[in-house]
């Protein structure tokens, strides 16, 4: 029986990493597989800024592949928490009744989806603001240069 708390916590701690795909499809979920890509990319990206500085162009792009995919399983979390029993069970507990216990939604549960709508928009905003400013300091940059 897939407890839905249980998936709640997990897509939201450990959903970067796939966690919360391993834990309701199995160890043979590629998804699960592929989500600590951007993951390792991000932190690769974050490992950049703090060797070159922030005027590498790479790390634009790496930072953020982090900060989408905290904020995709964030709402992975949300989705998960506030699917009704019925539906919960249906799809992940197909053998039990409509309304089975793991289904249930909880006070755990709704602190998980409360810090997941928290850290997860902050996050999201976050990786936009720092992707916009990077491209507009580089536009300014490369527009310095064209002047001169």
């Amino acid at each position: 029986m897939k407890n839905k708390t249980i998936a709640v916590w997990l897509a939201f701690i450990g959903g970067p990493l796939g966690l919360h795909r391993f834990y309701l499809h199995g160890m043979g979920d590629l998804l699960g597989w592929l989500l600590p890509l951007p993951t390792a990319l991000g932190l690769y990206g974050i490992e950049r800024v703090q060797k070159n500085g922030m005027d590498d162009q790479w790390s634009w792009v790496l930072i953020p592949l982090l900060g989408f995919t905290i904020a995709c399983c964030a709402l992975t979390a949300i989705v998960y928490g506030l699917m009704t029993p019925e539906k919960w069970n249906v799809r992940f507990n197909s053998s039990a009744a409509p309304d089975a216990a793991p289904g249930q939604t909880n006070w755990f549960t709704i602190g998980a989806i409360a810090l997941a709508l928290l850290v997860g928009t902050t996050v999201l905003m976050s990786s936009i603001a720092f992707s916009f400013q990077r491209y507009f300091e580089y536009q300014i940059e490369e527009a310095h240069k064209i002047s001169q």
